[in-house]
């Protein structure tokens, strides 16, 4: 049996979403059916820690394990750099020569348009995309991201298939012409869903770790720290609800360029008990802790770690924007609030504060919500495409 050689491209392999999405693909693909190759940035640009890098690692040797073939090319970087940019154009040009893969499946934005183009130059057969999201608002300015646009629908139409993580993705990708609505197929990102049962995590055992009292009521988040995550938003909140109720928690799981001034921040605003813990490996054990869970995103894709709070049973406050909504049903899993609107947040978060019986109810209709986002499921999906694409 002929193997059909897939190539997946991506700029920042480390512990985000799109990375870990990237991860469990080319991982869980049969290997009796592909030959799957991975060609990964050096992720510099993430600024990880000693731990999440060591977790990086190894999920490169998990990788290799499987079966998967990795190659890095260091000029693949996530900021716009003409010299590296184009560099990596040529190696893209170069390893797709060599190696004459039946598809290209590139993953984000920058990612994506230099890979998608080497794979046009080279007369790839197949060529895939996921945005993982999308960048028409919420990190530029009016000009340069009109200049994103059309750089997307240009590439769009050398793209055979795009991949979108929410129907609300899709029909943003279709707001802004990028593609015409036969391109487009919506598969949700995976998640390991067995990592985040709570029934094999101790929460009391993990609070006296962490030295937050049993009684205390924890509201958290997870995710790198960078300004479109909207994590300001969440401090802002804090110091609103600190006012009223000064033995609140309030945890912040991630790292990333914003950490400083974050700290910073914090400590000008005078929030009592707030812990930054940064990036860690026993995050669904920290999870665990949380009687809320809140995404105050200013942009989001699909918001993978809403799927690990919901399968832990969290009720989630999450900001109205992007794919969050189809994960996250108002009054029903979660409550929504405007990006951006500290005051929105802290009233959504007092709400569920002061109604016990809600946040039960929340939780668990949130973990009926993530059985159906595992990491099979969307394999399976993808499988299904690919196969689609070929015959």
């Amino acid at each position: 049996m002929v193997k059909t050689k897939v190539i997946h491209v991506i700029t920042r392999f480390d512990k985000g979403g799109s990375a870990e999405n990237t991860f469990l693909t080319v991982q869980g693909l049969n290997k009796d059916k592909y030959e799957v190759i991975l060609i990964q940035g050096l992720a510099e640009e993430s600024l990880m820690g000693p731990e999440e890098t060591v977790a990086v690692e190894r999920n490169l040797a998990e990788a290799e394990k499987s079966g998967v073939k990795v190659i890095t090319i260091p000029e693949l970087v996530r900021s716009i750099q003409p010299l590296n940019d184009l560099m990596a154009l040529f190696a893209l040009i170069r390893i797709f020569k060599d190696e004459r893969p039946h598809i290209v499946h590139t993953h984000t934005s920058k990612a994506g348009i230099l890979g998608r183009w080497a794979a046009f130059f080279t007369n790839i057969t197949i060529i895939v995309h996921t945005p993982h999201g999308h960048v028409f608002w919420g990190y530029f300015n009016k000009g340069k991201t009109a200049c994103f646009i059309l750089v997307e629908r240009l590439t769009a139409s050398i793209t055979d298939k795009i991949i979108t993580l929410t129907e609300q993705e899709k029909k943003d990708h279709l707001h802004f012409k990028i593609a015409p609505d036969e391109k487009f197929t919506v598969i949700h990102s995976g998640v390991d869903l067995a990592a985040f049962s709570d029934s094999r995590i101790n929460a009391s055992t993990m609070r006296e770790k962490l030295g937050i009292p049993p009684e205390a009521f924890v509201v958290g988040t997870a995710g790198r720290l960078t300004p479109i995550k909207g994590q300001r938003y969440l401090l802002e909140a804090a110091a609103l609800i600190s006012l009223r109720k000064p033995d609140i928690y309030f945890v912040f799981l991630g790292d990333g360029e914003l950490a400083p001034e974050l700290g910073h921040m914090a400590s000008s605003l005078w929030i009592n008990n707030i812990m930054f813990l940064g990036w860690r490996q026993d995050v669904p054990d920290v999870m665990s802790t949380f009687d809320i869970f809140v995404l105050p995103s200013l942009n989001e894709g699909m918001g993978k770690v809403l799927v690990e709070a919901m399968a832990l049973g969290k009720p989630i406050v999450a900001s109205n924007v992007g794919g969050i909504p189809d994960l996250v049903t108002h009054n029903h899993n979660g409550l929504l609030f405007p990006p951006a609107d500290a005051e929105g947040l802290a009233h959504s978060i007092c709400v569920l504060l002061h109604d016990p019986v809600k946040r039960k109810e929340m939780g668990d209709r949130g973990k009926v919500v993530a059985a159906d986002y595992s990491a099979e499921a969307m394999i399976k999906k993808i499988d299904r495409l690919y196969g689609e694409a070929i015959s």
